[in-house]
Order: C-alpha cells, then sequence, then structure tokens
C-alpha cells in the first residue's frame, strides 16, 4: 500500500604555577613563620577554584554510563543519557511547539533481575497478561532492550529539536518495568498527541522487515480503543511510510502482507491506551542480516529519523 506520509572534555583548571615562587619570596622577604604561612594561605587562595571531580568525567568514565548489562553486552555507540528528571530542558521553539509524545521503549534492561515481578500477570481488558518480559536478542547477545533505549533517546533529541514536549516511559531509571498497564497510563495522563512504542522483533531466522502494530478496536472491561482507532491508524501509516523512506528496510516479509502494518487486541499498551499509540518493530533481531542492521549507531539513527518523521508528519496534519 502506498503510505502519507545527531569529545569535547572541558580542561581541569590549573593550580597556580605562582604559589611556591611567590611563597618562598614572601617568606625571605618576611621574617617569622607565622606571617609567611599566613601570605601563603592569601596568594594559594587566588589560584582558583577547585572543580569538583562528579563535574567532569573522563573518556573512560563516560564510555563505563554506557556499558550494557553484564546479561546482554550492547555496541559500544548506545546513547547512555542520565536520568531525564536531572536532564529535562525546556523544548525548543519549531513547528511541534505545545505538542506532547511519550515515547515508550520496549522492557527494559533491569527485567533479567526481576522475572517474580515482571511475570505477575495484570488486566488489559480482553484478558491478563504479564506485566512485562525481558524481551529478545541478537545471536552475538544484543538485548531488545538496549536496542529500544538507543532508539528512543535518540528519538527524543530529534523531537524536541522540533519543538515537542517528549517523556518517557522509561530511561533505565527504575529496577524493572514498569508494566504494560502503566505504560499505556503514561501516555494517558500525559495527554499525548502521540504515543510510539519502540521494539525489535524475535521472529525465526531468515524472517525480514519492520511492522508497524495498531489497534484493533476494542471495547471490553478496562479497555475502549474506539475512538483511537481510526487516528492510530493514520499515525502508523505516516511512520511506516518515512520508515522504509529513510532507513532503506522493507515491509515484513512474514507478516502484514506487505504493507508493514499489523492490527492487534491482545497487547495491553495499546488496548488500555486513550491517546493515538503505535507500536513498531524495527527488525527482526533473530535474522543474521536485520541484526546486522540493528546493532550498527548508524542505523538506529536512521530508525530514529524515520519514526520522528512520521511523528511530525502526523502531528502537523
Amino acid at each position: 500500500m502506498s503510505y502519507t506520509g545527531p569529545g569535547f572534555e572541558p580542561p581541569h583548571p590549573r593550580r597556580s604555577r605562582l604559589r611556591r615562587p611567590l611563597t618562598v619570596a614572601v617568606a625571605a622577604l618576611v621574617p617569622g613563620a607565622l606571617l609567611g604561612w599566613v601570605v601563603y594561605e592569601a596568594v594559594g587562595g587566588s589560584g582558583g577554584a577547585a572543580v569538583s571531580s562528579s563535574a567532569v568525567r573522563t573518556p573512560a568514565e563516560t564510555a563505563s554510563r554506557a556499558a550494557s548489562s553484564p546479561a546482554a553486552p550492547s555496541p559500544s555507540d548506545d546513547r547512555k543519557v542520565p536520568n531525564p528528571e536531572a536532564s529535562a530542558t525546556a523544548p525548543a521553539s519549531g513547528p511541534l511547539s505545545g505538542k506532547v509524545v511519550v515515547i515508550d521503549p520496549g522492557h527494559n534492561p533491569g527485567n533479567f533481575q526481576h522475572t517474580a515481578e515482571i511475570n505477575r500477570t495484570v488486566d488489559i481488558g480482553t484478558g491478563r497478561k504479564e506485566c512485562d518480559t525481558t524481551g529478545t536478542s541478537t545471536n552475538d547477545g544484543y538485548i531488545e532492550a538496549r536496542f529500544t533505549l538507543d532508539v528512543s533517546r535518540r528519538l527524543r533529541e530529534l523531537l524536541q529539536a522540533q519543538g515537542a514536549t517528549v517523556e518517557l516511559t522509561q530511561d533505565e531509571d527504575r529496577a524493572f518495568g514498569p508494566c504494560i498497564d502503566e505504560r499505556a497510563r503514561i501516555g494517558n495522563a500525559a495527554k499525548a498527541d502521540a504515543v510510539v512504542s519502540v521494539h525489535a522483533d524475535g521472529s525465526g531466522a531468515g524472517n525480514r522487515g519492520f511492522h508497524v502494530i495498531l489497534p484493533a478496536a476494542v471495547s471490553q472491561g478496562a479497555a475502549d480503543t474506539r475512538d483511537i482507532v481510526a487516528p492510530s491508524r493514520e499515525l502508523g501509516e505516516r511512520i511506516a511510510g518515512s520508515f522504509v523512506r529513510v532507513t532503506g528496510s522493507a515491509p515484513s516479509d512474514y507478516v502484514g502482507n506487505g504493507t508493514g502494518l499489523v492490527t492487534r487486541d491482545d497487547l495491553g499498551g495499546l488496548n488500555l491506551s486513550t491517546v493515538p499509540k503505535v507500536f513498531i518493530e524495527c527488525g527482526n533481531m533473530r535474522d543474521s542480516k536485520d541484526a546486522a542492521l540493528l546493532t550498527s549507531g548508524a542505523w538506529r539513527q536512521k530508525a530514529a529519523q524515520g519514526i520522528s518523521e512520521g511523528i511530525v508528519s502526523f502531528l502537523r496534519g
């Protein structure tokens, strides 16, 4: 079908080289140890303010902050971003000023250590489902949760540059989760104009391509998606179209009949949403050719760009 549709380390302040010569000179000219000491302190104190060791990170420290979880090493170009509450900045002015976008990085790198918590079930309207899962990984151990965080952080930068207010459902700032029902509530509470849940698939080897998952019309229990089905489809179509154009990836050859669009009623993150929302499976981690793309920082930037352009197109109408 037709779719519509981004190492500088600041120098450490130098201690004044004049401290010792001036101290010696003063001590020689002014008799008395006490007076010499006083002058030493006065001269030494003007050498510049000290810099906290936490204010400047070495390259090694910066790299260590981007390290993957022990169970799943990730490529070195994953973007590590501090707690969003500590790094939040006012959105830039731009075409998306006043718009709110929630990005939902699928899974959480910490889920591996909290299987009991993520295995408990929650109500998704059409039934009950696990709070969350660990996600999939490439054959070489690059986990989906690392992939989704990296793409989501890149996507946040791009959307903020357009003026949008952007919120992530998690930014590795919690031990596990959140559960799928809470992920939906975060978007609802933000009154988001668009929500995108970022994933990568774990299908069989040989299956390739991306697909966007749309909410089905559900009205059962706590779920009622009837008002968001149409705008969510438009959001999904625009993302799919821009994803093809920017990444060069083809729509999935194993689901969606070549359209890159799939409708489902069994995902709590969609069923419980009251705002336009879609999932995107950016590729199949279990296929070696797709995995080569997913583990490339350059390609992940393209993926973020493709998703971003689709969101911008949707929000601008």
